[in-house]
Formats: structure tokens, sequence, C-alpha cells
């Protein structure tokens, strides 16, 4: 009897496997995939869909955050409403809209946002590291800084209304990304300038795949504070300010 293992037929490009962890040269058994690589699929997938499904830890990230914080709530009640309803997660709540009145009163350089986004694990494990580095640099170079706010339900254009609350300058919302199979703890950085309700996404720049595997701390928060420092010299964001980083500006 011919068993799984003797129809396995290896993919001529199977050594690339070594370069990545994307599913790439999985070998076939017959027609299918080998029955380990399928079980590998599904249980990736199932990691991707819980991960979007995770909560924000509320309590570690206040306890571990060297600044301030506020905890906000979109429009969205539930993860079904924030799925089914994407223009909720980009509103806050009558009642988080009431909580930030009178937070501040004097301009603010910069507003930090912190949001589960589509995976709340990725928020959970990179966005505490990431924040207090960024908050070393700006305060020492005298950046004004609010409150750090955290939302449940939150998509990336809510930072423009929590920003507006708070007179800032500039925006930065660290966000979970979209969950892949082979990422699902993927956090996103997107920093606009002069933030207002109701801007659209070329006014934006993004920082991407922020994790150890994919860009690791050190690198994120290099980037992050070269567009910042851009963003504050030059007055643009998004399209309109290309990224010319050659080196270290703040450390």
């Amino acid at each position: 009897m011919t068993t799984e293992k003797q129809l396995i037929q290896t993919d001529i490009w199977d050594f690339l496997q070594s370069y990545t962890s994307a599913r790439i040269a999985r070998g076939r058994a017959g027609h299918s995939l080998p029955t380990k690589e399928l079980l590998r699929f599904q249980a990736d997938h199932a990691q991707a869909r819980d991960a979007v499904h995770s909560s924000l830890d509320l309590q570690n990230i206040q306890d571990r955050i060297l600044h301030e914080t506020i905890v906000l709530q979109s429009k969205a009640n539930s993860r079904a409403q924030y799925l089914q309803r994407p223009d909720w997660g980009r509103q806050l709540s009558e009642a988080s809209k009431q909580a930030l009145k009178n937070v501040v009163d004097t301009p603010q350089d910069i507003a930090i946002v912190i949001a589960d986004g589509l995976s709340a694990n990725a928020v959970n494990t990179h966005a505490i590291p990431v924040v207090n580095g960024l908050l070393n640099v700006l305060i020492q170079h005298h950046w004004r800084i609010a409150p750090i706010a955290l939302v449940e339900q939150g998509r990336v254009a809510i930072a423009d209304e929590i920003a507006s609350a708070f007179k800032a300058e500039i925006v930065l919302i660290l966000i979970g990304e979209r969950p892949g199979l082979s990422s699902p703890d993927s956090m996103g950085a997107y920093l606009t300038y002069q933030p207002s309700v109701g801007i659209t996404d070329e006014r934006r720049n993004c920082v991407s795949n922020i994790r150890p595997e994919g860009l690791n701390y050190p690198a994120a928060i290099e980037k992050i504070l070269y567009l910042l420092t851009e963003m504050k010299t030059k007055q643009i964001s998004g399209v309109n300010l290309k990224d010319e980083m050659q080196g270290n500006l703040l450390y």
C-alpha cells in the first residue's frame, strides 16, 4: 500500500523556506498539500482568527506605560459591531467624547493613541516597549505630550478625533494590523500632521509590521522619531512627506 510519505513531492523552491516564514514551496501529496502542512495551515488560520477577536489588556498597559493614560471606547459596543460597522470604529462613543472634554486646556505637540484594531494581541505585546522608547526621547526634547489614549474597538481614523480634542499638532496611533497566517501579532503605526475629523489616508504616514520578526523595536522607534521630527519641522505629512532617512536624528 502506498503511504502519503511516499506520495509527497518536494517543491523545487523548497530552499526558499529558510529565508521567509511565508507559506511557500510546501510540497504536494497527490493533488493536495501534505497532511502536516494542511494541519499547520489550519492552526495558523485559527491563530489569525483568535487575534481578530482578542482584547486589549488595559490594566497591564496602564501600569507599564510611562505617562498618564485615558481609556476610551469607539462607537462600536462589541467586537461584532466593530467588524460589521467599520464606520463606528472610527468614531468615539458619546461617553468618551465627554471624557475628553477639558482633559487638557493648552495645545499639545503630540497625541499618542493605542488601539486594538484587528489584533489586540499585537498591541498587548508590542505597544509598551515602543511607546516607552518614544517617550524617553520626546520628553528629552521637550515635546508636549497629551495623555495617552487607550481605545477599545478602534480604527485608525479615530485618532483624528482624539487629537482634535487634545489640540495636538501631530497624532500617532499604534494599532493591531490585519493578522496574516504567519504574522498574527503585527502592529502598525500611523502618523498624521494637523489631524482633523474627516481627513483621508493620503495625509498619513505608516510604519508597518512592527514586531521582533519584522521591524524590530529599535528600528521602529527610530523610524517613527524621524517621521515625527520631519512633520514638526516641515509641517507636512502623508504623500507630501518623503522618507529620506539616512541616520539617527534624535538619539
